[in-house]
This record gives structure tokens, sequence and C-alpha cells, in this order.
């Protein structure tokens, strides 16, 4: 009997097969026909210390003993103050403020909003955001909005609102990226933000830029008075080495977005973290001026048990050494592609690698994606090519063994796709 479920991202005209997985741990998973798969990019990059870690799983149980799901307008719980104050600690000093959301996309909607909200709200109105060419925030309407136009969200585009493009800092022509928005921070019409992927554009195919274009970015930006949003949603806890990506730039934005390893990738929980002065913007006696956003699973208490959890990890476990070292082994991983013909760009930022594999310009639509997708599921790896882009960003607890398999099954892809 065929499925009724629709899955995303994922065109079922192809008929292409859906391995269900019964079991997860550490860095694999486990399927109804006895297969061990590795998971090569942590289930769309949340997993970071491994599926089911003890704690996490132990922290979920125990707070399902006393709460469920409840309202977080004008209430609150003791996992959602927990994971705050804990969020305030870990975090750079400036970002004082917590508003919990359930997603990445969702996020980047409340910092969206926070940005017009502040500008409104002190008396000085600013509509215009501005994104980097290539950048990916999201599959709702504000995230897609600041995203690249494309075949991902062409249907829509009756719905997206304006916004101001920065080119990519290629290698070579970073200025141009630094010019472009300083001539927007100049012009007729104010900037209200800028909102980017700190270092590394994940859905626009692993592109990578230095920290010094970011820091000049966050410069430009505070010169002009251009409130700075980083979405760390992908490359925040640790992804690109620190916990944050911004740390590599030395900088902190006046908004950040955090979900995926907010609970270790568990359960789905977001956090649009702001500084006092967009707090105190939305703060006063006149209800008109409050903050006016919420879902219904705000703050869920058995998440905010999760994300609890992931913080004393943090604090207690070998997290960054963990990190440190997985960075130096897929270094020494993607070193054996140096020289070959078949792979371009090479490149990795933290524990992530990317590549591109035949043409060094393919589209998200090439046809070597599905043909090296497929070479993956057969040697029991995921993968998740970004059309000939492929890329690797496991849990940090991936072994040494695990790499092998997962760059033997890339060399095999190479080998099949170039002939």
């Amino acid at each position: 009997m065929t499925s009724p479920v629709w899955h995303p991202f994922h065109q079922h005209g192809l008929g292409e097969p859906i391995p269900k997985v019964v079991r997860t741990g550490g860095s694999c998973l486990w399927t109804g026909d006895g297969r061990r798969i590795i998971d090569a990019i942590s289930s769309w990059w949340v997993t970071t210390h491994g599926h089911r870690h003890p704690r996490i799983m132990a922290a979920i149980a125990e707070q399902t003993k006393a709460l469920d799901q409840i309202i977080f307008a004008g209430w609150t719980h003791e996992p959602a103050e927990a994971l705050a104050r804990g969020l305030t600690e870990i975090m750079p000093e400036p970002l004082a403020h917590v508003f919990y959301s359930d997603s990445g996309s969702t996020a980047v909607e409340v910092a969206l909003k926070m940005a017009l909200g502040y500008w409104r709200n002190i008396g000085e109105p600013r509509h215009r955001i501005a994104v980097m060419q290539h950048s990916y925030h999201g599959d709702t309407i504000g995230g897609m909005s600041v995203g690249e136009r494309g075949v991902f969200n062409q249907a829509y585009a009756p719905l997206l609102f304006d916004v101001a493009t920065l080119p990519f800092p290629v290698a070579g022509s970073e200025q141009a990226t630094l010019d472009a928005l300083e001539a927007e921070c100049r012009g007729p019409e104010p900037l209200a933000a800028l909102i980017v992927e700190p270092l590394v554009l994940g859905a626009g195919g692993m592109l990578i830029y230095p920290p010094e274009i970011l820091a000049a970015m966050r410069d430009i930006c505070a010169k002009h008075g251009v409130l700075f949003i980083a979405d760390e949603v992908m490359t925040g806890w640790g992804r690109t080495g620190p916990l944050l990506a911004c740390e590599q730039a030395d900088i902190v934005p006046d908004i950040v977005c955090l979900s995926k390893g907010l609970t270790g990738g568990a359960v789905p929980l977001a956090v649009t973290m702001a500084t006092k002065p967009i707090f105190d913007a939305h703060c006063s006696t006149d209800k008109a001026t409050m903050f006016f956003h919420s879902s219904s699973y705000t703050a869920n208490p058995i998440a905010c048990a999760a994300g609890v959890a992931n913080l004393a990890i943090w604090r207690d476990e070998p997290v960054r050494e963990g990190i440190a070292d997985l960075c130096e082994r897929q270094a020494a991983q993607i070193a054996r592609y140096r020289d070959n013909p078949a792979v371009h760009n090479l490149r990795r930022c933290g524990t992530i690698t990317a590549m591109e594999i035949g043409d060094p310009d393919g589209a998200y639509l090439s046809d070597i994606g599905p043909r090296l997708a497929r070479i993956f599921r057969e040697r029991d790896i995921l993968l998740r090519p970004l059309g000939n882009t492929v890329y690797v960003m496991p849990p940090y607890c991936v072994s040494d063994d695990e790499l092998d398999e997962i760059y033997a099954a890339i060399d095999a892809g190479i080998a099949a796709v170039t002939g």
C-alpha cells in the first residue's frame, strides 16, 4: 500500500526508495530491514553529540513526569527559565534576552519582526532588509524572502517581499560585497537590518567565506546603525569550531537565531536572542508596542528540558575538545582529493567539509546529485548532495572507522560519476 506521507524536499514522482528508520544511536541509524546507516549529515545538521544522547533522553523522560505543553503567553515554567539563564551565561553578554520558537525558520521570522518592530517603536520606521546572495534562511514566507530566489520558491514569488541582495564574497572579490553593503547603507532608504549566515552558507551549497569579511560587514552595519542578524541555526553549536561562527570574527550580533543543536538535535526548539536595546524598544506601558509573535508550542517544557541537558553536556563533557579533534580528522580525510581533477572547490570550515564533483558549477537540479545519492544509499551512508556538491557534517561522536566508511563511499561516487 502506498504511504499517505508527503515527504519534504522529495519528488515522489521519481519513485525513489524511502527507507524506514526503526532505531538510532550515536552516529548511526538502523532500518527496518536491518541495515546500519552512518548518518554523515547529522540528519539535516541537527544531531551534535550523537543520536539519543543518554543525558538528553533522560531529561526528556523525566520532564514528562511533570509538564507537557502549557501556555507561555503571560505564564512561565522552570525548564524555560533554566534554559534562558543558561543561554545568557554561555552566549556573548550583550545577547541578554531569549525568545522561544520551534524551528530555524521561525527563529528567523522572529528576528525579522524584532528588527522591524525595533525601528517602528523608537519612532524611526525602517523596512528594508539586506541579504547575501545564495543564502538560505528557511521555508516560511519571511525566510524565503530573505533567501536566494530560484526553483525552491518561484511558485510563491507573489508572496515574497523585496530585499537588497549583496554579492557573495567570492575569493579575490570580497571587496565587492563590502562596497555593496556600504552603498545600501548610504542609500536614500536606510536599511533596517542585514541578515547573514556566518562563514558558511548551508543550503546554498556550503559556500565558505572568511571571518574578516564577516567582521567587516558587522563594522559597516554598526557604523550606519543597521541591525546585524546572525542566522546561526546551522553554524551554531560548534559546527564551525567554536560555539558560534561569529566568534571566529570576534563579533557579537544584535540578534542571533539558534535551533538544530540547541537540544542536541533531539526535539524541535529554537530561540532568537536579542540585545537589551531591542528588548527595551518593545517594553513599555503601551500594549501596542509589545512583540506580537507566538505559536501554540512556544517554550515547550519537554523541549526546554532537552535544551537544559544540552547545555549541561557542553558544560560538563569535553565537547570542545571533541570538536577540535573532528576538525583535524576531517582535514586529514579531504587531503586525498587535493590533486583529484574530478573534485573542485575543496573546502572545510570547522567540522564541515564540502566539494563539487564533476562540474565545478553544477546546479542544484544536476543529474549528478541523484546518481551520487543512489551510490551512497547502496553503501549505507546518509549523504544528501546539494546538486553535485557533496558535504560531510557528521555528529561529533563519529568514529575514525565511520569517517573512513563515509569517505570510501565518496570515493566510489567520484569514480562512478566521472568514469
